[in-house]
């Protein structure tokens, strides 16, 4: 079989290589690669700032958002050859800690914790991967076009879920929500506000084009002007930051209605200095009770919540959102970032 490989912490090292074909093992599916999503983790590990190869071995199959065809299945398991499938991503510490031991291994304690693609297993950027049916969910077949789209969607699904769970501490309205950033994530946050009935804004640095299509498509609000502006015009009950633009973060933690809630799904990169005034920052979150939570990962429970959403949602909304679909000779080309990508899929049948 052909893989997309890298040697972890080694920048210009990804390649197709040739492995044997995969061998599943007792409760494992065998699946055939359908199509691979190009995130941000990927764009990092290949560029040598992050990653894990397997024990014993010396590269990485990259790839995390999955999408693939059961070839075969293990008797007694509820998959058959042709169902469509994605593979979950983490997996849960062999000690386990308390999260894991409860299933959710996306909030793991300790760091022991593995993932396809990223850290100690190989991921699923191959031409046949095997995985284990307890860690595969099955779509419908209508969904093969957009069911790439699973794995980013489930880490919204987390993130609406806590931001649900919180709220209900205590008599919240959660009736506007502004998102920063309209990249995959920021786009997978508005899908699934839009269909909380809530009103949604996205903030956004383009001015025309697709992205804002896509927002007000759902029925949301778009702005490209400031976040002060945005903030200022809709006066939201929740952000959900997707950029990790530092400035962008702090600006968001001081500015939702009294008993707000900010969820940040965006990684900062390190290294770069703001000015902030920190007593303001903390007068703001104990005066008006606010929370402000990271969320990252996701775990079974969440799969589940996100093939419901893509379910319910509009099929040409969602393949409006992938706009690249390059093959696997081509891998390069799809790691090239360009301003008017979205979400960028690897073709791994073609």
């Amino acid at each position: 079989m052909r893989a997309l490989t890298v040697v972890p912490l080694q920048s210009g090292s990804a390649e197709l290589t040739e492995l044997p074909d995969p061998t599943p093992g007792d409760g494992e599916l065998l699946v055939e690669g359908v199509a691979l999503g190009i995130c941000g983790t990927d764009i990092e590990i290949v560029n040598g700032e992050y990653g894990w190869a397997p024990p014993g071995a010396d590269r990485l199959v990259l790839g995390h958002e999955s999408l693939g065809r059961v070839l075969s299945a293990p008797d007694g398991s509820d998959f058959s050859p042709g169902d469509l499938v994605v593979g979950v991503v983490r997996r849960p510490d062999p000690v386990p800690c308390g999260a894991c031991a409860a299933g959710q291994f996306d909030m793991c304690r300790n760091g022991e914790y593995t993932e396809r693609g990223i850290k100690q297993i190989h991921g699923y950027g191959s031409t046949m991967w095997t995985v284990e049916a307890d860690y595969a969910v099955k779509l419908d077949s209508s969904l093969e076009s957009v069911g790439v789209l699973m794995e980013p969607t489930t880490i919204l699904a987390k993130a609406w879920d806590h931001i649900e769970k919180i709220g209900a501490r205590a008599y919240t309205e959660q009736k506007r929500v502004l998102i920063t950033g309209a990249g995959p994530i920021g786009l997978m946050a508005a899908l699934l506000g839009s269909q909380r009935q809530l009103e949604v804004h996205v903030l956004d640095r383009v001015e025309s084009g697709l992205k804002p299509d896509l927002v007000r498509a759902l029925g949301a609000t778009y702005h490209h002007t400031s976040i002060e502006d945005a903030i200022g015009t809709c006066e939201p009950d929740v952000i959900i930051e997707a950029t990790g633009v530092g400035q962008l973060v702090f600006d968001a933690m001081q500015n939702t209605q009294p008993g707000g809630i900010v969820c940040l799904t965006g990684v900062s990169p390190t290294g770069r200095e703001l000015e902030i005034d920190a007593g303001a920052v903390n007068r703001e979150l104990v005066l008006e009770n606010d929370v402000v939570f990271g969320s990252v990962n996701a775990n079974l429970r969440h799969y589940e919540m996100a093939r419901e959403a893509l379910a319910a949602a509009d099929r040409g909304w969602l393949e409006r959102v992938i706009t690249r679909r390059v093959p696997l000779s081509q891998f390069a080309d799809a790691l090239d970032r360009r301003d008017d990508d979205v979400k960028v899929v690897i073709d791994l049948a073609a």
